[in-house]
């Protein structure tokens, strides 16, 4: 993404059907998850399996250029120019749409274009913890948080939260995104979404006017900042349910990072506030699996608000919260050795793949012969 505020899009509308259409619909079609155009190679579509080439002819620079600028406005044309590089959403069915970044590259345009689907999975088809759907049921304040790297799912498990939210309860969900990635239509919610650069310059202004937007749920794709940080928490405590993302690895990792973005002479406050206002924090890694049926899977470490966790992050003793999740497994914690346990035990991974991926690989190993340590937190 750029840094300068881009021209917010105009969807233009075109009497004849673009031709960068055919495209699209072969993405689609394929169920690929991106798209790519570069100058003399064939066009691209990111799988599962990673990227791999199309039967389609090599398009020339010229030939790129015409298609993509077939579907921009005179203002976008003019920034992509000006600048090197533009973001927009383009969507050319009732059902699809991508996020579609132009960019030069050695003087020829390249396209990189993300599929954006309102094809939203349960939370069955994602085999999630039930907790998972459990913390989206009965949470109705507070901060919920999904961390993980990049390409983890932490979109998709988000998307399901919010569709359960979307079909069972009568709120107002807003959500703003950077990309937006997934399209929510109205169930028994209403759902309004906002996308950085499409339909709002920034997170500033989206933040800033969230308020008197009258919302009940609300979704910030990733707290990057301060700002970020500090409007989700003022909302959680508001009364509003807010749920974010964070790439951080484990729940003691999200609350370094989050006290990080802070000034050293406002951490106290930040952790004092946050132990009252978080809810949850659901941090996830995906795993190759061994069922056919489903090729990824995913291993989930789940926090949960109680009074002793609460005690432990204001006391700046998060390095204890390991020993509370193995505790209070019958709250619906767990840890990863224990994530990685139970898909070891119903094979959805091999041991090798467990063993791998392990926090402790020796505590894991113990696990599996039914051994864990006990908690040792003295309050």
């Amino acid at each position: 993404m750029t840094d300068k505020k881009q021209p917010i899009d105009s969807h233009i509308h075109l009497e004849i059907e673009p031709e960068i259409n055919k495209f699209f619909k072969a993405a689609v079609k394929a169920q690929a998850s991106d798209l790519h155009l570069k100058a003399g190679q064939p066009p691209k579509l990111r799988m599962r399996e990673g990227i791999r080439n199309t039967n389609g002819e090599s398009l020339d620079a010229k030939k790129i250029e015409q298609l993509v600028f077939e579907i921009l406005s005179e203002k976008q044309k003019q920034f992509f120019l000006d600048n090197g590089s533009l973001d927009f959403a383009y969507e050319f069915s009732t059902e699809d749409r991508f996020r579609v970044n132009i960019f030069r590259q050695r003087t020829k345009i390249s396209v990189a274009a993300r599929r954006i689907t309102s094809q939203i999975p349960p939370f069955e088809s994602l085999h999630l913890p039930p907790m998972v759907q459990k913390i989206a049921d009965a949470a109705h304040e507070g901060l919920i948080l999904v961390t993980g790297p990049t390409g983890c799912g932490k979109s998709t498990t988000l998307a399901s939260m919010i569709d359960h939210i979307n079909r069972t309860r009568s709120c107002h969900i807003i959500t703003v995104e950077d990309p937006l990635e997934f399209v929510h239509k109205d169930k028994k919610a209403i759902v309004s979404q906002r996308e950085i650069g499409i339909d709002v310059p920034d997170y500033g202004d989206a933040l800033r006017s969230l308020m008197r937007q009258d919302p009940d749920v609300v979704l910030i794709g990733e707290m990057r900042d301060q700002e970020t940080f500090t409007a989700a928490m003022r909302a959680a405590e508001t009364g509003h349910l807010v749920f974010g993302t964070m790439h951080s690895s484990s729940a003691s990792q999200t609350i370094q990072r989050i006290l990080d973005l802070f000034p050293q002479n406002e951490r106290d406050l930040a952790r004092q506030t946050f132990s009252m206002s978080f809810k949850a924090i659901i941090s996830q890694v995906i795993l190759p699996s061994i069922k056919k049926e489903s090729p990824r899977i995913p291993a989930v470490e789940i926090l949960v608000s109680n009074p002793i966790v609460r005690k432990l992050i204001a006391d700046k003793r998060e390095s204890e919260l390991d020993s509370i999740i193995r505790a209070c497994q019958n709250e619906g914690m767990q840890d990863f050795t224990e994530s990685l346990r139970t898909l070891v035990e119903t094979d959805w991974i091999d041991l090798k793949t467990a063993l791998q991926n392990a926090p402790n690989v020796e505590e894991l190993k113990m696990a599996l012969k039914g051994i864990r340590a006990s908690a040792g937190v003295i309050l």
